[in-house]
């Protein structure tokens, strides 16, 4: 059987598997099949524990490179305080300086869900309070006893 065998410098020969073999086994390196579909096949001679390597060194940089976003969560009763409010909306806002989500909920206990316009109304402040930072992924929606709202950093 025949194959091309591609050496490292980027020349390329056709040779049997034999010949191949023995010239990889000269040069002490490896035969690797590159495109067994192709006619003829095509085989490279590297050094194949290298080669995965620098395979895996490629791969754990791309992972590196990659934007890891986590949310960060704010509870607020559909009652806080003003100066609890401007509390968590400073941490909100360090949150999103940092490049992490905010997750805020307002948390209804027992007939406080009654207030649903008020939980509202105060996740729209919050809103307002971050929009130099934060945008809101989408309105304030309900979801149980909470009512939650997303903000993600500016750009």
């Amino acid at each position: 059987m025949v194959v091309r065998v591609v050496l490292e410098e980027g020349e390329s020969k056709i040779m049997s598997i034999k010949e191949a073999l023995d010239m990889a086994h000269q040069m002490d390196l490896d035969l690797v099949e590159i495109s067994p579909n192709a006619n003829p096949p095509v085989c490279k001679v590297i050094d194949y524990q290298k080669f995965l390597y620098s395979l895996k060194k490629k791969q754990k940089d791309i992972k590196s490179k990659t934007a890891k976003v986590s949310i960060k969560e704010i509870r607020l009763g559909p009652n806080t305080d003003d100066h609890d409010f401007n509390f968590k909306v400073k941490h909100a806002i360090g949150f999103l300086e940092d490049g992490n989500k905010v997750k805020v909920d307002v948390f209804f206990k027992g007939r406080s869900i009654m207030y649903k316009e008020q939980g509202e109304d105060m996740l729209m402040r919050f809103a307002k309070a971050c929009e130099e930072v934060g945008k809101p992924d989408q309105m304030p929606k309900l979801e149980g006893k909470r009512m939650i709202l997303i903000l993600s950093p500016k750009k």
